[in-house]
């Protein structure tokens, strides 16, 4: 099992990502994590879409569906930068720890 700060980091690089795409919401993105294998609890989640927002990484807006709030939240121009500079690292990490170049 991954160390917990590992696999947080990858959790917020996956939420940076599909919130640059489109508005993400909880439910769905945790979805998306488990298809990607990662098991991840709304104690854990919402917290730390909570923190992404507060970094300024994350804006949210909330809307009524089907009668209920529902939170949805997008990569600011910051997230969007942070996740461009985890992009090169990622590049070069994988280049060193996986294609051993």
């Amino acid at each position: 099992m991954l160390d917990r700060e590992f696999f947080l980091g990858f959790i917020k690089i996956h939420i940076l990502y599909h919130a640059s795409k489109e508005s993400i919401f909880g439910t769905e993105i945790a979805q998306e994590l488990a298809r990607h294998g990662y098991s991840i609890s709304p104690g854990t989640l919402y917290p730390t879409l909570h923190r992404l927002e507060k970094a300024g990484y994350l804006k949210s807006s909330s809307q009524v569906v089907e009668g209920k709030v529902r939170k949805y939240y997008l990569a600011t121009s910051a997230g969007k930068r942070v996740l461009e500079q985890s992009k090169k690292k990622i590049r070069e990490l994988v280049t060193e720890v996986i294609e051993e170049r």
